[in-house]
């Protein structure tokens, strides 16, 4: 049957959120990656353009992806095993570097166990299916990733059952907690590591001492979960994450390998009782093939590779580009949202000056991501900077430089 009726509803859906100014614009293609030449960093080209542009949106901040020791891995295991599982894990779709990645992941996190899914997002979802039930209370900050707010949706959670607090406001979590009904079971309290679109952190050790005086109240107590998949491996002092820069480490921990390990996936760590229940009662996780080998291979590297030398060594990198790029900021003048982290918002807390820079900025060969109305409040337009390792301090140089120029 023709989906003709339909095709002019979604026209009109599409073009209203156009008029909103909500639309996605149409993605680029990346067609070539250009490894360092000289004092610069790996450049990229895209379909169309003869450019060579750099990447300042890109969630790779440890630059593993193009890592020749991951490559190796990844080929490696895909000549052992073929390029997919051919089942889900529980009809023989688990192959030995499932198994592996899941025990190095928990040992990284510090964690007696861990599951691993396609992506953080399955993994936020599998989670709430995993862990709820009629008389679970959950609790999120407000500025939570659009996966934790769908993983509580999804979870059936009832309306009376939910406590939003202010952003890493520890008074209004307080609140959340004293709201809590008398005849529920067990509460969650979630949020994330690194919040994606500003840099900041969430005071996980506050958080964690607020929870403990309320472990009392209920049957099964006072559960934090983080997710922190722009933490782990790029943030405190053994890349760890936001519960290694805090110094406390929540009940559980939800995080990617798509961001500083530069694969692909997302895993869920905790005790041993949760990581079973999660494999027995997430949906996420049962119903749909698992990561490839060639992705689990170069993820268990990618850990080793951040447990060594060399992993310190780039840490450390990040960590001097990223001190570069918000001094040169300061030094304009420009105002960011303090933190050591290398997302790093530049708000510019006008629409039309976004776009525009944003424009400068792509015309001069440098992607980044602006953020404007109604995405955003009016007076909260933001271009988000993101700092990778194989960014050089000659290329911070020229982007400091051309924001000068803008100026």
């Amino acid at each position: 049957m023709a989906t003709d009726k339909l095709d002019a509803s979604l026209e009109k859906e599409i073009g209203e959120l156009k008029d909103e100014g909500r639309a996605k614009s149409r993605e680029r293609i990346i067609e070539a990656y250009i490894p360092p030449r000289g004092e610069f960093g790996p450049r990229y080209r895209l379909a169309g353009s003869d450019k060579e542009f750099i990447r300042l949106n890109s969630n790779s901040y440890l630059s593993l992806s193009n890592h020749p020791d991951l490559i190796r891995a990844a080929d490696e295991a895909t000549r052992d095993f073929g390029v997919g599982p051919g089942a889900v894990r529980f009809i023989d779709g688990t192959f030995a570097h499932h198994a592996a990645l899941e025990k190095r992941v928990a040992r990284f996190v510090d964690k007696p166990a861990a599951k691993i899914f396609n992506s953080a997002y399955t993994s936020n979802c599998g989670l709430a299916l995993a862990i709820s039930n009629k008389a679970t209370h959950w609790i999120g900050d407000q500025l939570n990733h659009n996966s934790i707010i769908r993983a509580m949706r999804i979870s059936n959670i009832p309306s009376p059952n939910k406590g939003i607090f202010k952003h890493n406001d520890m008074d209004d979590l307080k609140r959340c907690l004293d709201e809590v009904g008398e005849d529920m079971e067990r509460v969650v309290v979630i949020f994330d590591g690194i919040f994606s679109m500003r840099g900041d952190y969430a005071p996980i050790d506050k958080i964690v001492d607020i929870c403990r005086d309320y472990e009392g109240r209920f049957r099964d107590g006072v559960v934090t979960v983080v997710d922190d998949s722009h933490g782990i491996g790029a943030y405190g002092d053994r890349g760890r994450g936001t519960a290694d820069y805090c110094g406390t480490t929540p009940d559980i921990i939800v995080g990617t390998f798509g961001k500083a390990f530069g694969v692909n996936g997302g895993f869920i760590a905790a005790s041993n009782a949760v990581v079973e229940a999660v494999r027995q009662k997430a949906d996420t996780y049962i119903y749909t093939n698992p990561l490839s080998v060639a992705d689990c291979a170069a993820a268990v590297k990618a850990l080793d590779i951040c447990d060594s030398d060399a992993g310190l060594d780039r840490l450390a990198r990040l960590k001097q580009r990223t001190r570069q790029f918000r001094q040169g900021l300061a030094g304009l003048g420009l105002e960011s949202i303090a933190g050591p982290h290398p997302v790093v918002p530049l708000m510019v807390r006008e629409t039309a000056k976004t776009h525009e820079l944003v424009k400068y900025l792509f015309d001069n060969g440098v992607l980044v991501v602006g953020l404007t109305f109604p995405v955003v409040p009016k007076g909260d337009e933001t271009i988000r900077f993101q700092i990778n390792a194989a960014h050089t301090e000659a290329d911070i140089h020229s982007v400091i430089e051309l924001l000068k120029k803008f100026k």
